[in-house]
């Protein structure tokens, strides 16, 4: 399957640049994965489209401040730095730019000293692991020295370091925001739990995959950068329940998506508290264990993301309602608009 088959024409300026005010008042266009039928609505109109005993599941992941400016302690020269992941207590794989200034054994210094990173390796494309060394808690410096890491698409700095997080973000460790939980508010959540409707919650961390686009011709020969996941006891009971009740379970994002179905996957439809690496690739032709609706964002041409959502909705299904959604104007990626496939 050629990655050609996903693309479409994105003009520039309806790549969002910064969010709403107002987290609900995004559109919402609603796509019947059997039909290929669409509507447009706004965002808190989801509710209409819950029913008592569903579950909403949701991604709490706490995108971390993973964005670095630092300078080299031998030349002074500028090193920017982005964190990927904690591969022990002080030891991380992190992308740095320019990477030909960053040589294992360079030192780079941060906030006059107040964090300094060691490199240890060097990987593939701008990858690195380092080793920072500071005094205190390491979370509450990265809350002082980082900045959020906005994907490379938004242009426009962010007034508000909290409108990248979701207002239920909780476990640190992405470096990226599972954007479609974006358009929930708190009231919201709580008009669709009054509504009874479940909403549970599981943790997939972010990592730069989400970002990298698709650099071979053939879809099947694309690897997946593999992300940490986590579901708790509650959430695994929850799900298996509303399962045999026959009610529906609806992701919110491709992350939990993910995660929903890497772990379904494993035990034939069922669900397991557990943690571990998924790098699984839904693409049209998978068959769906976990899942019967989600929420997502509208997505990169010819990216992962439209790949997974074609899985569900049908690629011709989805082609059209983006056509429709550029016709209409609607804001695309991080901070635009949201769909609803049900």
């Amino acid at each position: 399957m050629k990655v050609d088959l996903f693309d479409f024409h994105l003009p520039e300026e309806l790549i969002a640049q910064t969010p709403l005010k107002n987290r609900e008042a995004s559109r919402l266009m609603v796509l019947d994965q059997k039909t290929g039928a669409t509507k447009d609505e706004v965002f808190s109109d989801i509710v209409k489209h819950l029913h008592e005993g569903d579950c909403l599941v949701l991604n709490d992941t706490k995108v971390l401040p993973a964005r670095l400016f630092g300078v080299k302690e031998d030349t002074g020269a500028k090193v920017e730095m982005l964190l990927l992941k904690q591969d022990e207590e002080d030891v991380w794989e992190v992308l740095i730019k320019p990477a030909k200034r960053v040589k294992k054994g360079t030192v780079i210094v941060f906030g006059d000293g107040k964090l300094k990173a060691e490199c240890l390796d060097e990987l593939d494309q701008g990858g690195r692991i380092v080793k920072f060394q500071y005094e205190g808690i390491f979370y509450e410096i990265l809350d002082q020295l980082g900045t959020m890491p906005l994907p490379p698409y938004i242009k426009e700095q962010l007034d508000d370091q909290d409108r990248y997080q979701t207002v239920y973000a909780k476990e640190r460790g992405s470096a990226a925001a599972p954007t479609a939980g974006l358009h929930f508010t708190e009231r919201l959540l709580d008009e669709i739990r009054a509504m009874g409707v479940h909403v549970a919650f599981i943790t997939l961390h972010v990592g730069l995959g989400t970002f990298r686009p698709v650099s071979v011709e053939d879809i099947d020969n694309h690897d997946m950068h593999a992300e940490y996941y986590h579901m708790n006891e509650k959430t695994a009971s929850l799900l298996n329940k509303v399962r045999r009740e026959g009610k529906r379970i609806i992701t919110v994002g491709t992350t939990s998506t993910r995660t929903l179905e890497t772990i379904a996957s494993k035990y034939d439809g069922e669900f397991k508290a557990e943690s571990g690496w998924t790098d699984i690739f839904i693409f049209p032709g998978f068959e769906f264990k976990a899942i019967d609706g989600m929420i997502t964002n509208f997505h990169l041409p010819k990216s992962t993301l439209m790949m997974l959502i074609s899985a569900l909705a049908g690629r011709e299904h989805v082609l059209q309602a983006y056509k429709q959604a550029v016709e209409k104007k609607y804001r695309f990626f991080s901070f635009g608009d949201a769909m609803l496939i049900i």
